[in-house]
């Protein structure tokens, strides 16, 4: 408790004090987009002329363009949800039940709340029934729409049966082996798109050196990506019934590709036999949605009371 209301003061300072919020975030989203740039250009080895002199110049002047940026009127109105996995791209399994398919009614009641709670915020999915979006796809679907947060729903497994509970990640370099097989896991969805190799530029979501770049270019978005992970597990494990394994960070394509604060959010394990049940109970699908409903509603009066 004591954690949670040091980071509530260090985000979220009050009204008096959302101008330098909004211009040091504004700068960091630019900035971030920069170094994204010139990883990729060194990674399809493209020699730049003095780069440490035009990155220092472009980033004196994204910082005084920023500085004139202003949104005191910002609001959450649109918000992406994003089941993961479909078609013929299952996920992972338990028993009896697919990663696809608890991924997608958890979405359609997270979305369904939404919409009858906060009438004001417009609810876009990537998918609404059993078809396959490439990861790709997912992340620009939210940048298309100008998303203010994309929450991506999935469903977790381990080899070990008696492992269970939720994790939420956001964008970062993983902190141990745990972590960075849920990524590769989740990335290697990857491997089933067409052409592949041209369209994620190289990246191998099998190879440990590949989630390293991730390191490299942090998303601008991670403080706000960060604060909407805590009130989500801290939902799960207080309010809806959930052991909550807390907040993560490791390396998904999809939350490095979208614009916006953004969450992947595994709601238990299908390789544990008790958990894989009540993941298919529709009342404890129900407690999850609502939990994450009320994080996202909670974000939202926190981001808006900085107007």
């Amino acid at each position: 408790m004591k954690n949670k209301k040091s980071k509530r003061k260090t985000h979220f300072r009050g009204a008096r004090d959302s101008n330098l919020y909004t211009v040091f975030f504004g700068f960091r989203e630019k900035f971030t987009i920069l170094c994204k740039v010139i990883v990729i250009t060194f990674k399809k080895r493209k020699i730049v002329k003095n780069i440490a002199i035009v990155f220092l110049l472009l980033a004196i002047t994204l910082l005084t363009s920023s500085s004139a940026e202003r949104r005191s009127d910002f609001k959450v109105k649109t918000v992406v949800i994003d089941a993961g996995h479909g078609g013929h791209d299952p996920g992972t399994h338990g028993q009896f039940s697919k990663e696809k398919d608890v991924a997608l009614e958890v979405s359609l009641l997270l979305g369904k709340y939404i919409k009858e709670y906060l009438p004001d915020v417009k609810v876009i999915y990537t998918r609404n029934d059993d078809k396959f979006v490439e990861l790709e796809e997912r992340a620009q679907i939210a940048n298309r729409n100008k998303a203010d947060v994309f929450i991506s729903i999935h469903a977790n497994a381990v080899s070990r049966s008696t492992i269970y509970g939720t994790e939420t990640y956001v964008m970062g370099p993983h902190k141990n082996e745990d972590n960075l097989g849920v990524a590769k896991r989740e990335n290697s969805v990857i491997l089933q798109e067409e052409g592949y190799e041209e369209r994620y530029q190289g990246f191998d979501p099998n190879s440990p050196e590949s989630h390293i770049l991730f390191s490299i270019t942090q998303s601008a978005y991670i403080e706000n990506s960060l604060y909407l992970a805590s009130k989500i597990e801290d939902q799960f494990g207080n309010r809806a019934g959930r052991k909550s394994r807390g907040v993560k960070q490791a390396g998904f394509w999809v939350l490095w590709r979208t614009a916006m604060p953004s969450v992947l959010v595994e709601i238990g394990y299908l390789t544990n036999p008790k958990e894989e049940k009540e993941l298919n109970n529709n009342s404890v699908q129900g407690n999850i949605a609502s939990g994450i409903f009320r994080a996202f509603r909670d974000y939202k009066n926190d981001i808006e009371s900085l107007n």
